[in-house]
């Protein structure tokens, strides 16, 4: 069984005094209904899990009355299962097929007997049909496919050597060269294999790219069936051209994505809500341009500027990559790679919990990513070849006093190094670019003594 971050988060959420119900969203095939099910079989006495897809008529339960008592004996009826107060997980599967059941939450929480986890992979481009949003009583989680330390640790990456890789990272020394070939090689691997679960599991099982490669394939036109089905009509061309692009365009010179490239009378507005169903489907991730590397970055946003990358960089590769896998596992870096480290690196720092933006101006040149942390800004440049010691935007953005940078990030073939005030950073330290955390209790008092002095 493949371990995954998510199931930390559900053992956090589990022991959370004030627990409310936890929805969880994300694409399709990244593994939340395996998750959900292993966590529930192993924390409660009882686990019931009810399918709106694998079972439409369960949808009746949510029919009438959607008080708590009437819900629980509806439940209790249709489901024929045991359900302990205090003991049970109810697991609604499939949720955008039932839209009343986010409704009902409300007052399913409020009861408080049992433990409830909602999932689904759509629930973000079907919200019009939910009549009421149970505010304060949801509490809700997107999950990703897996990143590249997860990957790594299917792989057989112990935990210590994480941890000596982290210790690396934070005091800036270089990692032993076996450990660092090693680790490239794994890192070449996730370019091709990816993220989600069934995909990485067949790979540990079979080592077999022609297994791996027919699997991601099946994903894709399980997203462009996913289009066809749940997209508003009128949208749907549109949805579908924009996916099938996404490739090409990533490949092209500066990663932008072009509305003409689609149909030469395009408009942004028109396109709008394609892009946004995509994102909010978790197939693609925007990454917006910024008119100024400075904090708030999503109060410089540029909507109109942007790249659109693939969910999962196993994906992009199997849409685009036509045999050329091989090649890559063997770090054979000829080809055109800085679209797929670029996806690599944007998937790794949505997964890490950081937004992603980018800069690109016509005095400074380009950045590939611009990231907030807390109130200040960093900067990461991806490169693929022997000359990544040559960042000429990089170094312009740098010098300008005022942004005051509070760090800058080269993702790179070569092994750990500080040059400059740059930190050169092998690509497979990315797992380790994350936000601070905030603390959990940030407490706040003004002292109002001297409002009283006269």
């Amino acid at each position: 069984m493949l371990h995954r971050k998510a199931y930390d988060k559900l053992v956090e959420w589990k022991n959370s005094a004030e627990k409310k119900a936890l929805c969880i969203i994300g694409a399709r095939q990244i593994g939340k209904t395996t998750l959900i099910r292993k966590f529930g079989q192993e924390n409660y006495a009882h686990f019931v899990e009810i399918n709106f897809i694998a079972d439409p008529e369960a949808a009746q339960i949510f029919d009438g009355p959607l008080d708590a008592d009437t819900l629980i004996t509806n439940l209790s009826a249709y489901t024929r299962r045991p359900m302990e107060p205090g003991e049970t997980l109810i697991l609604f599967d499939e949720v955008q097929e039932c839209p009343s059941v986010r409704t009902a939450i409300k007052f399913l929480v409020e009861d408080g007997q049992f433990d409830y986890i909602e999932s689904g992979s759509l629930l973000g481009v079907r919200h019009k049909e939910v009549r009421s949003y149970p505010v304060g009583f949801e509490e809700i989680y997107r999950m990703y496919p897996m990143d590249l330390e997860e990957y790594f640790w299917a792989n057989g990456v112990q935990p210590e050597t994480i941890t000596h890789l982290k210790k690396c990272f934070e005091s800036r020394v270089p990692v032993s060269q076996a450990i660092h070939d090693t680790m490239n090689k794994l890192f070449f691997g996730y370019i091709v294999v990816g993220g989600m679960p069934d995909v990485v599991q067949t790979y540990v099982d079979t080592h077999d790219i022609a297994k791996v490669v027919a699997k991601q394939n099946e994903i894709l036109e399980l997203y462009r069936l996913d289009i066809a089905k749940y997209a508003e009509t009128s949208d749907k061309p549109k949805i579908r051209a924009i996916f099938d692009a996404i490739p090409s365009q990533l490949n092209d010179k500066n990663r932008r994505f072009f509305l003409n490239h689609l149909d030469a009378n395009a408009r942004q507005l028109r396109y709008a809500d394609s892009f946004q169903w995509l994102a909010q489907a978790g197939v693609a991730l925007p990454c917006y341009n910024v008119t100024a590397p400075q904090p708030p970055l999503q109060l410089n946003e540029k909507h109109n500027l942007f790249k659109l990358f693939m969910g999962d960089v196993g994906l992009l590769c199997a849409a685009c990559m036509e045999n050329v896998q091989f090649a890559i596992l063997k770090g054979d870096l000829s080809i055109n790679m800085g679209s797929i480290l670029e996806n690599v690196v944007a998937q790794q720092l949505r997964c890490n919990g950081l937004n992603l933006h980018f800069f690109d101006s016509k005095k400074y040149g380009e950045l590939d990513f611009v990231v907030q942390n807390g109130l200040h800004v960093e900067l990461i440049e991806v490169k693929s070849g022997k000359d990544y010691k040559n960042h000429p935007a990089l170094d312009k953005v740098l010098s300008v006093d005022e942004w005051d940078i509070e760090e800058a990030y080269v993702l790179c073939p070569g092994n750990l190094e500080v040059n400059d005030g740059i930190t050169y950073l092998p690509w497979y330290m990315s797992i380790f670019l994350k936000p601070a955390k905030l603390p959990k209790e940030w407490k706040f008092e003004i002292d109002l003594s001297g409002l009283n002095a006269e």
